[in-house]
């Protein structure tokens, strides 16, 4: 007789996550806040943020007038965002006292331009895991086009006390 190993639902299911909860599990407000909304979240595995970026975004007012583009380093926050939106939810990470933060970025590319009116999809997956850092390779992707990837680690550490 064989034994099967059964997965809780929230490793095997995908669920969406919506602003409020978003809200709740990572600091970042207006005009910081990089995430509208994830989907296909899987518990230490995986997550797909999204971003609806708007011609009201603050950056385009520089960023380039008669030109707006993203900047890329904002696309690789929107990716952190996400990742630590992940994190959050999978380690069920006490947001009163703790943080997440970015401990490195490598393998940074940038593909292609990210305009008013686009919608970013951001791909994101653990590539290991330990305690609490997590390695994570994200993806990020208007359409079918790749508007930048990259390698990055975040951990969760102690919010100092104010």
């Amino acid at each position: 007789m064989s034994q099967s190993k059964t997965k809780e639902p929230q490793d095997t299911e995908a669920s969406t996550i919506d602003i409020a909860e978003i809200l709740n599990r990572i600091p970042h407000r207006y005009p910081f806040l990089l995430v509208d909304r994830a989907e296909d979240y899987r518990a230490h595995q995986s997550i797909v943020g999204i971003k609806c970026v708007t011609v009201n975004e603050p950056f385009f007012q520089g960023h380039f007038p008669g030109n707006p583009v993203m900047p890329g380093v904002l696309i690789i926050e929107a990716l952190a965002q996400t990742g630590a939106v992940l994190m959050s939810k999978s380690l069920e990470v006490d947001t009163e006292g703790k943080t997440i933060f970015f401990m490195s970025v490598d393998n940074a590319r940038f593909r292609n331009p990210v305009r008013p009116g686009d919608v970013i999809r951001m791909e994101v997956e653990v590539l290991r895991a330990r305690s609490s850092i997590f390695k994570f390779k994200g993806v990020a992707k208007v359409g079918d086009r790749v508007a930048a990837e990259v390698e990055f680690a975040a951990m969760v550490v102690e919010t100092p006390k104010a």
